[in-house]
């Protein structure tokens, strides 16, 4: 299977759209093209080739995949089977709906229990008797800062899915975000979980190494941040 980042294609969608200039902080900077980072940094040969047994579902807020800081990119970039849309309250994509009730896949939605009723929550992709069963663990990801990801997780189309929590056992080391959402922890950071719990662990490793190299790259080109190493 060819393996697509969806992030960066919706990115590139999205752009070809818009009918202003999107302007991120740090836009003059050259970047490359696929990775965002400064040219002078990029990561894509450290790009990693894994077999993974997950696949996972990106619904992100307006204007978020745009952002050199996202790490869904990241995900995607490690994950062969990665989706990614545009949210929308009332107008959901019809690719995205048929992907959410896809019969090859059991999805669920990675968010903190506290927001969810007691009878959706599990602790792992494993107590699905879907994935007992062979199907594919679709990990739904809420992508934006916090306030915006808690008002995706109220979408009619995710309110009957199960909600799986992840317990951190130690803060973020991203700090390149002030909002990053899951109990401080990234996107990315968050897949790393995960794909532990379904345990995917060549791809959570992957992913980890990836993240890093991603963080430090990031962090290169922003001397300010560099007490975050």
């Amino acid at each position: 299977m060819l393996h697509i980042n969806s992030v960066l294609n919706l990115r590139t969608q999205e752009l070809a759209k818009a009918t202003r200039v999107f302007n991120a902080r740090g836009s003059k900077v050259k970047r490359c093209e696929q990775c965002l980072l400064p040219a002078t940094d990029c990561i894509c040969a450290s790009k990693p080739s894994v077999v993974s047994n997950s696949a996972f579902c990106f619904i992100m807020y307006t204007g978020e995949c745009y952002k050199p800081s996202n790490t869904g990119r990241i995900i995607a970039d490690v994950i062969a089977d990665n989706h990614a849309y545009v949210w929308d309250r009332t107008r959901p994509d019809a690719t995205m709906l048929a992907l959410l009730s896809d019969a090859r896949y059991a999805p669920m939605v990675v968010f903190p229990q506290q927001y969810a009723e007691a009878e959706r929550c599990i602790n792992s992709p494993l107590e699905l008797s879907a994935i007992q069963n062979g199907k594919i663990p679709l990990f739904i990801m809420l992508d934006g800062t916090w306030r915006e990801a808690k008002k995706m997780f109220k979408s009619a189309y995710l309110a009957n899915l199960p909600v799986l929590g992840i317990q951190p056992q130690q803060a973020s080391g991203y700090q390149l975000r002030e909002a990053a959402h899951l109990h401080q922890l990234c996107t990315a950071e968050v897949a790393i979980e995960v794909l532990k719990l379904a345990n995917d662990n060549s791809a959570a490793t992957a992913l980890q190494q990836y993240f890093d190299t991603f963080r430090s790259a990031y962090i290169a080109g922003k001397p300010h941040l560099s007490f975050a190493l």
